[in-house]
């Protein structure tokens, strides 16, 4: 069954080439985009839909979440607006209510979650564990996580349990808790943080998962400067997430990092994602990342939600596009980018086509998944012009209309 959405006002494809093209079509096929151009050329197809002069783009990659809790934190949301400052330590609040919660209430809230972030137009996530804290727990987290999001990372890392030893912990972490969740996860991430894990406990953890065939990526340089962005351009990390205060130094080994890679090719040496979460960084008071030095640099960036419990309660990644824009001096265009192409970077989701199976995300091109976003407006301009606003009309995941 294929199916023509023409009367396009505009196309933002995010591809390689970075087109945007105006008065555009795209046929759909299965779950596979397999024409794009201009509307006056378009092949004939089974169904028609008429975009009646909107804009689309790619459905976001929301490439940082922790979706898998139980509880409430607004006594330490009202805390923190009231003059207290952000620590680690919240998450134990969560840990202890999502230990108490049952599979069917987790998973149920879970996919709660994930609807809620669909209908904003995101169609591809990630998710953490991290607030299970011991190995029955994580792996439970894990699992249920496996269910419900696309990619699904370990974060047994995320705080050290109050009344444990640091280092023994590390060890659990490292040993039996990684066995546990193996089945179920791709990714492996630690809280390289004042308050969580020290950069040789860090270490420890992100080696020892990368031995266990993981990929790694780090929570870093969030609070203040850290050893966090270092650690992960060493070990060739992913991702580093946050990435709030940054020195020279920092900003140079990121971009450092990428020149292995030829952007105009999507091949070549990956180098580490600086993402940006600006949902957390509003809700903690914290100074939002140097995203425009970090693009001018020649870093690659991405943009995330960082939908938690604590610091950033909301998935409206449209919402982090627009802070980009209007906040962090980023242009539309490079702000959309960052929240698709730059989440599947990070998820190394970037490429994939017909010949091997697995499909590239965020960005429209022929044999990548279609996944599309259709805003009720007619360019993406509108995302930062009318922040806030309830843009989005239709949602594409895969082929299907979700929305």
């Amino acid at each position: 069954m294929s199916t023509l959405i023409t009367n396009i006002a505009e196309l933002m494809t995010q591809d390689l080439e970075h087109r945007v093209l105006k008065n555009a079509a795209m046929v759909v096929e299965g779950e596979r985009i397999e024409w794009l151009g201009a509307a006056a050329s378009a092949p004939a197809a089974d169904d028609t839909v008429d975009a009646g002069g909107r804009a689309v783009l790619p459905g976001w990659v929301d490439s940082h979440t922790h979706l898998v809790f139980a509880g409430d934190r607004t006594a330490e949301f009202e805390a923190r607006m009231a003059g207290e400052s952000y620590s680690a330590g919240g998450i134990a609040v969560t840990v202890d209510a999502t230990r108490h919660t049952s599979d069917f209430d987790l998973t149920r809230l879970a996919m709660a979650r994930v609807s809620e972030a669909v209908s904003l137009g995101t169609t591809y996530l990630e998710t953490k564990t991290g607030y299970g804290l011991d190995t029955e727990n994580e792996a439970r987290s894990a699992r249920i996580a496996s269910t419900v999001v696309d990619e699904v990372t370990y974060l047994g890392a995320h705080l050290v349990p109050a009344g444990s030893d640091a280092d023994a912990y590390t060890e659990l972490v490292c040993g039996p808790m990684l066995d546990a969740v193996r089945p179920y996860v791709r990714w492996a991430d630690v809280f390289c943080e004042e308050g969580a894990f020290t950069a040789e406990q860090s270490r420890r953890v992100l080696e020892a998962c990368r031995d266990a065939g993981l990929g790694i990526r780090v929570h870093g340089n969030q609070l203040g400067q850290g050893p966090g962005v270092q650690l992960a351009v060493d070990l060739g990390a992913a991702s580093v997430d946050h990435v709030n205060y940054l020195s020279a130094e920092d900003v140079a080994a990121l971009a450092e990092s990428w020149a292995g890679w030829d952007p105009a090719t999507g091949t070549g040496a990956r180098g580490t994602v600086a993402m940006c979460l600006p949902a957390c960084d509003l809700s903690t008071r914290q100074a939002l990342p140097p995203a425009r030095a970090m693009l001018d640099a020649g870093v690659q960036l991405a943009l995330a939600s960082n939908c938690n419990p604590g610091t950033s309660y909301t998935s409206s990644m449209a919402f982090c596009v627009a802070t980009a824009v209007l906040q962090m001096r980023l242009s539309v265009h490079e702000a959309v980018r960052a929240a698709t192409y730059g989440g599947a970077l990070a998820l190394h989701r970037d490429s994939g086509n017909d010949a091997d199976g697995e499909r590239a995300v965020g960005s429209l091109a022929v044999g990548h998944r279609a996944d599309l976003h259709m805003l009720n407006a007619p360019s993406a301009t509108h995302l930062a012009y009318r922040p806030g606003m309830p843009l989005t009309y239709a949602v594409w995941r895969a082929g299907v209309r979700v929305r």
